[in-house]
């Protein structure tokens, strides 16, 4: 058996981090390391009541939405290693079990956790899973942990394992291994605490309780850059959210963030509250995404009933970006807030994504959240034109939806953007409510847009609507050529289009607010 280019490459899943004995036994007594964990819970409002809602749980969704299967038969390295070279299905899911040697059911002598072995071990697996799947390459999926372990093999393991001509390691060798990877809440810039005023992170890393030091700009920089030496300090100018330019590909990355701190379950005996508001529980937000990498927030915590791996949300994120042959990009043009406000105010945005037949949002950005975009003043004609990204999200072209337009059945996909903005006065770093309205948005509207990609013969197609024009219940619109967007970029696959805002809008965003968006295809 061959890999036949259908784009499901084998995946391999990274767990996070167990901590003390006892919990590694736990973590090694599941055969899928979590992965195979749903949920019956969702959170219905801000009130807290929990609704029913069933997950079947990433693992069984991959297999019934696309075909995967879950070799296990014992000891899947066993079986990997006993296999013919090309012989094994690409379409298969593998668990990097590298807590296996540090599980005291195993053995009375079992080794200590080491990130560096872990990293060092799942290459290994990496190579021997692309051997025998005769697959390219390989997409790697990680939870908390496990996607400092990814990172450490692309920046350094797998760098140092081909070095150039010159002897030095080569940062994009990654790339010929990996073809892309999904983390779930990992702390990509580490963990650090909202009280204690750093006295917390110097302990644990003085210490290295239970491990937890890996979390810490010492340790990520140890493993995560060639040729660093234990015990080695990080340099002052190390930001572990950034990665080499010259590595590997950014586009290739995607960090799913979560923004709800209220129901992580106790961690190492802390609770959220040490981590603060906006975090995911034990994540902070600003650290849970590598820099310029693909980002979406979800409300979310970083494990448990309402965790962000056994969640809708994250599997929907998930399979976009793995599986996803349209790439959709969307910013705000010519915003230029504030002209008329006081200097003490201040200006936020909130953000959320839906897409037409799902019960949940793939992107979720609010003030209850903690997570607004921050809107900044502008001033001046060339700096208003400045982008304020949004997001990044994917779709699908492979079970597309007909959608009728101007009597002609299409194949579209369809999804709304929610854009609220809130201003909020601020004295001394404070904000004052005397003469706010709670709830109440500056501005708030929906953008609903129909997206026809191309194809070999045709060029992507867009239609869009703001909510306050659309006489009808949204899921009764029915785009007409006058909902058409133009397309300003003549390069073939690609279409990029802007939208005005509503022209109410117009003197609280400026003149020339607009939403920005570029369809294109995806490589390989």
């Amino acid at each position: 058996m061959t890999y036949d280019g259908d784009g499901r490459l084998p995946i391999i899943y990274v767990r996070g981090f167990a901590g003390s004995g006892a919990q590694i036994n736990s973590a090694v007594d599941d055969p899928f390391y979590g992965f195979s964990q749903g949920s019956v819970h969702v959170r219905a409002d801000g009130s807290g009541q929990p609704q029913f809602y069933q997950f079947e749980s990433p693992l069984l969704r991959l297999m019934t939405d696309h075909r995967y299967q879950v070799p296990v038969y014992g000891d899947q390295r066993v079986y990997l290693q006993k296999a013919d070279d090309s012989s094994v299905d690409a379409a298969t899911v593998w668990i990097h079990r590298f807590y296996d040697v540090s599980a005291s059911t195993f053995a009375d002598n079992a080794a200590d956790f080491s990130l560096e072995k872990a990293a060092s071990d799942l290459f290994a697996l990496i190579r021997l899973v692309r051997e025998k799947t005769g697959a390219p390459k390989v997409f790697l999926v990680a939870h908390s942990m496990g996607g400092l372990i990814c990172r450490s093999v692309l920046q350094r393991v797998i760098p140092e394992a081909h070095p150039r001509e010159d002897g030095t390691p080569d940062p994009a060798a990654a790339a010929d291994y990996v073809s892309r990877v999904f983390t779930y809440a990992t702390p990509h810039g580490g963990i650090s605490f909202a009280i204690g005023h750093g006295l917390l992170e110097r302990i644990r890393d003085a210490t290295g309780f239970q491990g937890s030091d890996i979390f810490g700009p010492d340790r990520m920089y140890q493993y995560l850059t060639p040729g660093a030496s234990r015990g080695e300090s990080a340099p002052e100018k190390f930001s572990a959210t950034s990665m080499p330019d010259d590595g590997f590909p950014l586009s290739r990355l995607f960090c799913l963030v979560g923004s709800n701190p209220e129901d992580y379950d106790v961690a190492l005996g802390m609770s959220s509250k040490a981590v603060g508001a906006r975090s995911d529980g034990l994540v902070q937000i600003e650290n849970a995404a590598v820099r310029n990498a693909h980002r979406a927030i979800v409300y979310r915590s970083h494990s448990g009933r309402y965790g962000i791996v056994n969640s809708e949300e994250g599997y929907q994120n998930l399979q976009r970006f793995l599986f996803g042959d349209v790439e959709v990009k969307v910013e705000l043009l010519g915003l230029d807030v504030g002209r008329n406000a006081a200097d003490d105010v201040d200006f936020q945005m909130e953000v959320g994504l839906a897409i037409r037949g799902l019960p949940v949002l793939v992107h979720e950005q609010t003030a209850d959240h903690y997570c607004p975009v921050l809107v900044e003043r502008r001033g001046g004609h060339d700096s208003v034109d400045t982008p304020q990204p949004l997001f990044t999200t994917f779709l699908s072209t492979k079970a597309p939806r007909p959608m009728m337009n101007s009597g002609t059945a299409v194949p579209t996909l369809r999804h709304a953007l929610k854009l609220s903005l809130i201003s909020v006065r601020e004295e001394h770093g404070r904000f004052f409510f005397d003469d706010h309205l709670e709830q109440a948005a500056d501005w708030s509207d929906i953008l609903l847009v129909d997206i026809q990609p191309g194809n070999t013969r045709s060029r992507p197609r867009t239609w869009a609507a703001w909510n306050t024009r659309i006489s009808t219940a949204l899921r009764d619109w029915q785009p007409t050529d006058a909902d058409l967007v133009d397309d300003r970029d003549p390069a073939a696959g690609h279409w990029y289009g802007e939208i005005p805002v509503p022209e109410v809008a117009r003197e609280l965003l400026g003149e020339r607010a607009r939403v920005a968006m570029t369809v294109s295809g995806r490589e390989a």
